[in-house]
């Protein structure tokens, strides 16, 4: 079998979806270890190819944008010109097939949505979204390659372990919230996080994104401490971000981005979720322990499965400080 091909893998969403999607590609490499490897995908999310040798070139398709069907017309023609030998895309829509079908590309493996789907993809593969992500993902493979790779890996510079050290990233992504999507804790709770993880003799390091401002700020005015370290703007890009992450003892997050980085760092981490699905958006393994409220809420996990905006009552993320410095500390 010719090892030499020219890929073109396709995945919109946000930079936690592109780190889902790496072991897809690790594979594939493994598998074609000559081959290129170009990735379509969402702008907000090209910072996946700073954490990242896999990947040889993007295409920046803004599929949110008013624009949605140029920018799909323009994916067409660059895979046209591309001549790519192999195309996969990620997605259940059932016209990803038809998109697939219109690039040309001789060999197209898509999820199996119906008929059409068995029609125009040479690798119909069954969508099973009940388990994690990057295993999902994975599946669109199965019949291109034997290798399976588990979890995501990012490439970042090395660096000494802070000992006894917690990094704390509070926030969620600001999209998310203007949707209607609240997945995390009060910051109000994150401030008695930190002087409970402080009392505990923990070295507490606070870090957050431009997304996060308004939450680092109501937490800078409820903290009691003064024996931590507020790092909020100091990592410009991604790439810093993992640095960091990488250097911590412990991780302490939300369901956001950071939580799949410190993943495919392999950082031990503690992740708070409440109306998002544990289950398949992180690993099955000790490396990654899930806090999560006793509410007994009969719909939980609702968000995306049952609903696509948080309720109001949010009893799922009832979660109190001690409870999460708890388990940080004992784990």
């Amino acid at each position: 079998m010719d090892k030499k091909k020219r890929i073109l893998a396709i995945n919109f969403g946000g930079i936690g979806d592109e780190i889902f999607f790496l072991p897809t590609l690790i594979s594939l490499k493994k598998e074609f270890p000559d081959s290129e490897i170009t990735l379509a995908l969402e702008p907000r999310s090209k910072g996946i190819k700073d954490l990242t040798d896999i990947i040889d070139d993007l295409i920046l398709i803004d599929v949110k944008g008013k624009n949605k069907y140029i920018e799909l017309c323009k994916l067409i023609l660059k895979a046209r010109q591309g001549h790519f030998d192999i195309v996969i895309s990620s997605g259940g829509n059932k016209l990803i097939s038809i998109l697939l079908y219109l690039t040309g590309i001789k060999e197209r493996c898509g999820y199996n949505t119906g008929k059409l789907s068995q029609i125009l993809l040479t690798h119909a593969m069954p969508l099973n979204k009940n388990q994690y992500a990057c295993k999902m993902y994975h599946d669109l493979i199965r019949e291109i390659t034997s290798h399976n790779t588990e979890l995501p890996e990012i490439n970042v510079t090395s660096n000494d372990k802070i000992a006894n050290s917690v990094l704390i990233h509070p926030g969620v992504s600001k999209l998310s919230v203007q949707k209607g999507c609240i997945k995390t804790i009060p910051a109000q709770t994150w401030a008695k996080t930190i002087d409970l993880l402080v009392a505990e003799g923990k070295k507490v390091m606070l870090v957050g994104g431009p997304d996060d401002k308004e939450c680092i700020d109501i937490i800078m005015q409820n903290v009691r401490t003064q024996n931590f370290e507020n790092l909020y703007g100091t990592t410009k890009n991604l790439k810093e971000l993992a640095e960091l992450i990488a250097s911590a003892d412990k991780f302490l997050c939300s369901d956001s981005a950071p939580l799949h980085v410190a993943v495919a760092l392999g950082v031990k981490t503690y992740v708070i979720f409440g109306p998002t699905d544990d289950n398949t958006l992180i690993p099955k393994n000790d490396k990654v322990i899930a806090i999560k409220a006793n509410d007994n809420c009969e719909l939980k996990p609702c968000l995306w499965a049952r609903r696509q905006t948080s309720c109001k009552e949010l009893k799922c993320l009832k979660i109190t400080a001690s409870q999460i410095a708890s388990t940080v500390c004992k784990n």
